[in-house]
């Protein structure tokens, strides 16, 4: 069976680094003969080839790139694949067109990871098979008027014993901000963008600062409202409570130095983030958006953009500490496993 995955490839997030695991996965199953196709140079292209999966860089500068689209028909020609699987918007967009040129199509599957409505006559509508990270996710996407029977759910999943290994390296973060070692410290890894909604986040290190005087949040990622968010943390005078980090390579070092994970989100597909906590078995409090019901324990949810809830169950996990053993259908080989059995049902 040939598939041929597409993405493409220009940022790094949880997002890419799902097709590598899957494109990872699948080439050492053996039973599918794949190529992905992805931005030439990027992150995603470096990692998967270092991984013993077979690239194609495209010329992908642009999310509707005429090249990448010229590039991408090129290589439906002459690899024939029997299945396409799309993972972001604009790989379904040029992948529609690029597989319009063959006589007998190629079956089109999209992956669908994030919680956002979908335009009525979109390419989601037209796939052969969709897959949704989450059940809600797949709420979103019927009651956008997506069939149920096309849609199959297929959770995130991660390499459980690479995040360890990838965690031990130090970080030291209590050091580099100038805190005393033992500070109480929760951890969010997030891009800086209004789905993530940091500011319920600031305002719920505001609201558990007279409780917890000493705790302070250290936020990782990068993003169109970094600047707008170091004016909030002014405003507010969390200065001294809240570190913007900006992206850290080393993620998984930082969620394991952190006393507690944090998400915030008003909108979240899943969470893939998340899966890593929890792989480090570190707890994890969070709003219910989304697909976070569906990987967090019920107790440590909160409702979306209730900032004091969710500071006060930030300062409840901080003095009751629990570990959840990390569920075995969040792996990777799960989901490549899950994956491979809709290419065989799709072909």
């Amino acid at each position: 069976m040939k598939v041929l995955q597409v993405d493409s490839g220009r940022e790094w997030r949880g997002g890419q680094n799902q097709v590598r695991l899957l494109s990872r996965e699948l080439a050492r199953a053996g039973d599918v003969d794949q190529v992905l196709a992805t931005k030439r140079g990027s992150e995603l292209a470096r990692r998967a080839a270092g991984e013993g999966v077979t690239v194609a860089g495209l010329p992908w500068a642009l999310g509707l790139d005429p090249r990448a689209a010229w590039w991408l028909r090129r290589l439906v020609t002459h690899f024939r694949p029997h299945i396409i699987h799309v993972h972001d918007s604009h790989a379904l967009a040029l992948a529609r067109w690029a597989r319009a040129w063959r006589r007998r199509l190629p079956r089109l599957l999209a992956h669908r990871r994030v919680d956002f409505p979908v335009r009525p006559g979109s390419g989601w509508h037209r796939a052969d098979a969709v897959v949704a990270v989450s059940e809600g996710v797949k709420r979103v996407l019927t009651g956008n008027g997506l069939p149920a029977a096309r849609i199959t759910v297929v959770p995130d999943g991660i390499d459980p014993g690479e995040i360890r290994q990838s965690a031990t390296r130090p970080l030291d973060i209590r050091a580099r901000l100038r805190l005393p070692p033992g500070t109480p410290l929760a951890v969010n890894v997030a891009a800086l963008v209004d789905h993530k909604d940091h500011r319920t986040l600031l305002g719920a290190a505001r609201a558990a600062r007279a409780q917890a005087p000493d705790l302070h949040w250290a936020i990782a990622g990068d993003g169109e409202l970094q600047r707008s968010l170091e004016a909030e943390i002014e405003r507010q005078e969390l200065g001294d409570r809240v570190h913007l980090l900006g992206y850290v390579e080393e993620a998984d070092a930082l969620i394991r130095e952190g006393d507690v994970f944090v998400m915030s989100s008003k909108e979240e597909g899943m969470g893939s983030v998340v899966l890593h906590a929890l792989a480090l078995e570190k707890p994890v409090v969070a709003t219910a958006a989304g697909g976070l019901p569906e990987v967090v324990p019920a107790e440590w949810l909160v409702p979306v953009g209730d900032a004091e809830a969710l500071g006060a169950r930030v300062i409840q996990a901080l003095q009751h500490v629990s570990r959840v053993p990390f569920p075995e259908r969040f792996t990777a080989r799960a989901m490549a496993e899950s994956i491979l059995a809709l290419y065989r049902s799709l072909a």
